[in-house]
Order: structure tokens, then C-alpha cells, then sequence
């Protein structure tokens, strides 16, 4: 079980709900209505169970080069049916511009009343080596508490919660609801964003919930405040037009690996901070710690290992960039000639917190790598994609709402953190309807391993965010609404 966080004793990492808060529910919601909504919530858990499972067993990896498979259809197809089954009058699927589908669903606000837009995706990251799973990656498996399998947590069970609320809140909410299911986040091709671009009023809304995030550790309510922005580039370094012995030429021969090596190796220093002129490397997360004890257990760090950078670790995560090596092109050891190589390559990961512009970040990489670059190798950087940061603001009505909810479902104070992974549709959302709150929860927290072997959810995840968006809905603050 994750460690607690700091003051407040931790939550369970399986079972049902820590129980509803003695505090005041939110507005609108009388401590009555609050315990039969609780109620009603747990009961459908087993449904919740049922549906996850149907939709963890279509291996929906969306593959923009060949577009969508026979799975992906069939995922977007059982999405549709449950958005029916959840009580949306109106639901559709919509083809977006890079070829994966989206389901929407809808029913109209009570006059005056505002819209709440819902989202997810049901696409999944590739299950990787079938081998490193305890348990076949597309069968839901239950195992000391813990449903696993690919999708679980990200994002199909983020979808669970939303099902699961829908049905608690029945047929006649205060507000309106629409939900949108993309069929391509795992792949970043903006497919969604895009969709979003040439069809503006489809999704308008006055408050806008992502479940695509989660808690700080299980049973503690956490809401995502601050999301990294990403930049993914290439670097490639060559020095002749053939590999040569190195026993007749190595020496006065330039070795592009070697180049490569020495150039990525400017990238931090003896500290492990990022070193890239220009780039800022002092900033302060102002919200939730993160104790270092807590990430070298989250993260699998092998007793005795040093962490990097000179800040906290939550500094390191949430508000300083982080340039991460995520893959060579050199010579494998097995079969490797005894040669200098010519050519070499590596693709960079950087992540940059909110308030720094990532073509601006790319340009300094590039910049730095060119300057470093040793013996006048040939140096090309390619920038492969990016994607801005995100800061939600939270001093809105809404923001207010979800946290009181969210504090009522699971019994306890709720903290703000920050996530590594950046979600471009934020910044879209925010583009195209600059009057909504947008809100970061979910039903991840790090024991759920998510893009990983074995990933996982804790089921009273799932009951608890369903808990608390169900109470969202039926407290929202009331403002002029939209259709």
C-alpha cells in the first residue's frame, strides 16, 4: 500500500467506500440525499465490475497509421450502448480528423440550469511483453483486492466512475450533462483536439471534469491542478558514410556514439538537474509534498540509488523540467562489431511545467545540443511533437463544489497535486470555451501502474470518484446555463 500522505493516516488500498464525511455535503445535497446517493453507488459496483470487464477484454490500441481495428470499433461501439445504458438520450459516434472515434452523449440542461461536460477514453496503451503480466493483460482479473488488466485504471475505469455516477444521479439531474470518449489519447495524435477545433459548440459546457488522472495514494482525494508540457525530439550525430574497424582506425577516427554520448551527457549536472541554458531549473511546488520515501517506493527505486535534482521531490516533478533518454539507435551488445560507428541517435523526452512554451523549450535543447556537440560531428535535431502545460484555476464555483464532493465521498481533506503527464485536450478545452472550469480527477494513484505490466485499479477508487461526481452533479452551483 502507498505511504500515507504527510499528517493524515492512509486510505485502503482495496474494499469499499472510507465512509461519507461528517462535514457539511455540498450545496444542494442534504446529508440524507448524500447516504442514499452512497448507497446507490454501491450497489451498482458489481455492474461497474461487469462492464469493465467486457471493455478490458477488446484490446482497443488505436493505431493511426492503419486506423481504427475490428477492436477499436467494437470498444467504441460498447461505450456507445453504456452512455444509453447510463440514461443519455442522445449518443453518437463521431469520426475525428486522425481516423479513431469518438462517442459522445448528451441530455439537454433544465432551463437556467448549467452544462457539466464528463471525459475519458477508452483507448489503450499496447500490453507490451505478455510474458512480464501475472495475468493475461485483456481478462479482468481480481487479485488481493485489485482489478487488473490493461485499461483498469487508464482509462476505462476512469469511465466506470462517470457510468457509475450517471446511474446514481437517475434520469432528471439539475444540470445538463454531456460526456465525450476519445479513441486516441494513448497516441497523442490530436485526433479529439482537433475535432474539438471544427466543432466548438458540440461540446460547450460551463464546467468541464477529466477523469484521466488521480490520487496522491489510495483513499486520499487529490485534485490535479498542474500538468507537465512535453516536448519529444530526436537527436542524431554522424561522422562518416561507413562503421570501420576499430582495431585499424579507431583513435584518430570520430565515433558518433561516442559524440552522442558526450553531447547527452551535458544535459545535467553532478546534482541531476537539467542544464539546458535558459530553460529555469529553481522552481517551487507550492501544494502537495511528495515524500521522498513515498516516490522511491512509487517509482521502484533500488535501495541506496540517489534521486536527482537539487529540489524537493516534488519541485523535481511538478514544477522543474526533466529530461528523461527514453531510446537509442547503436549497435546492440549482441552481434556488435568491433567497429567506430558512424551514425548514432537518441530520442529525448523533456517535460516542462506550466508557464514554460515548449517549441521555446525545444529550440533551447537544440540549440544547446548543436553548441556541445564535440569535434565537428554532424548534429541533427528533430523536433517529433509537443504539447503545452496546463494549470487549472481554482478559485472558480465549480472547483469549490468538486472539492466539497469530493471531500464528502471519501471522508477526509482534499489535497492538489501536480501530474508528469501532459493531456494537450486541457489547453484545447481551455482554448475554445475560455469561460469553463476545468477539473483533473480520477481513479489512478501509483500503485496502479499504469502503462506498465500489471496495471491495475483499486475498486474503491472507482467508488469513490463515482461517490463524488455523482454529488458534483447534484450540487453544482446554479448559473445560466448552456444547451
Amino acid at each position: 500500500m502507498p505511504a500515507a500522505t504527510p499528517g493524515v493516516p492512509a486510505g485502503p488500498s482495496t474494499g469499499r467506500s472510507n465512509g461519507l464525511s461528517t462535514r457539511e455535503p455540498p450545496g444542494g445535497v442534504s446529508a440524507e440525499l448524500a447516504a442514499d446517493v452512497a448507497g446507490r453507488v454501491r450497489a451498482l459496483m458489481p455492474r461497474a465490475r461487469q462492464e469493465l470487464a467486457e471493455l478490458v477484454a477488446i484490446p482497443t490500441v488505436f493505431d493511426p497509421r492503419l486506423g481504427p481495428s475490428a477492436d477499436c470499433v467494437r470498444g467504441a461501439d460498447l461505450v456507445a450502448d453504456a452512455l444509453r445504458n447510463a440514461g443519455l438520450p442522445d449518443v453518437r459516434l463521431v469520426e475525428t480528423p486522425d481516423g479513431s472515434t469518438a462517442a459522445i452523449g448528451h441530455r439537454p440542461a433544465p432551463a437556467g440550469a448549467p452544462t457539466v461536460l464528463l471525459y475519458a477514453h477508452y483507448d489503450v496503451q499496447p500490453p507490451g511483453d505478455e510474458a512480464s503480466w501475472d495475468s493475461p493483460p485483456f481478462t479482468l482479473t481480481e487479485r488481493d483486492g485489485r482489478w487488473y488488466g490493461r485499461g483498469a485504471a487508464d482509462c476505462k475505469g476512469n469511465l466506470m466512475a462517470h457510468l457509475t455516477a450517471l446511474r446514481a444521479v437517475g434520469d432528471a439531474p439539475p444540470v445538463g450533462i454531456k460526456v465525450v470518449v476519445e479513441g486516441s489519447e494513448e497516441q497523442g495524435t490530436g485526433g479529439l483536439e482537433r475535432f474539438v477545433d471544427q466543432n466548438p459548440d458540440l461540446l460547450t459546457a460551463d464546467t468541464i471534469v477529466i477523469c484521466d488522472s488521480g490520487n496522491v495514494a489510495v483513499g486520499v482525494p487529490t485534485l490535479t491542478t498542474a500538468l507537465r508540457g512535453l516536448v519529444s525530439a530526436v537527436v542524431r550525430v554522424t561522422t562518416g558514410t561507413s562503421g570501420m574497424h576499430s582495431g585499424m582506425f579507431g583513435g584518430p577516427t570520430p565515433d558518433a556514439l561516442l559524440a552522442l554520448v558526450a553531447m547527452l551527457a551535458t544535459l545535467h549536472d553532478e546534482a541531476g538537474d537539467v542544464t539546458i541554458p535558459g530553460l529555469a531549473t529553481d522552481g517551487v511546488w507550492s501544494g502537495e509534498p511528495y515524500p521522498e520515501e513515498r516516490l522511491r517506493a512509487d517509482a521502484h527505486v533500488l535501495p541506496g540509488v540517489g534521486l536527482l535534482g537539487s529540489g524537493t521531490v516534488a519541485d523535481q516533478l511538478w514544477a522543474r523540467p526533466a529530461l528523461t533518454v527514453i531510446g537509442m539507435e547503436v549497435p546492440p551488445l549482441t552481434g556488435a562489431p568491433s567497429a567506430v560507428q558512424p551514425a548514432a541517435a537518441a530520442r529525448l523526452n523533456l517535460r516542462v511545467p506550466p508557464g514554460v512554451d515548449p517549441e521555446a523549450a525545444y529550440g533551447l535543447l537544440a540549440e544547446h545540443l548543436r553548441a556541445v556537440a564535440p569535434w565537428r560531428v554532424q548534429v541533427e535535431v528533430e523536433l517529433e511533437g509537443s504539447g503545452a502545460s496546463f494549470r487549472a484555476a481554482t478559485d472558480g464555483p465549480g472547483y469549490r463544489a468538486m472539492t466539497a464532493a469530493l471531500a464528502t465521498a471519501y471522508g477526509r481533506p482534499v489535497t492538489t497535486a501536480g501530474q508528469g503527464g501532459g493531456i494537450p485536450l486541457c489547453n484545447t478545452f481551455a482554448r475554445t470555451y475560455p469561460d469553463a472550469e476545468i477539473m483533473l480527477v480520477g481513479v489512478s494513484e501509483p500503485a496502479c501502474l499504469i502503462h506498465a505490466p500489471n496495471e491495475s485499479v483499486a475498486p474503491s477508487e472507482i467508488e469513490q470518484i463515482a461517490l463524488a461526481e455523482a454529488l458534483f452533479l447534484l450540487g453544482h452551483p446554479a448559473k445560466a446555463g448552456r444547451s
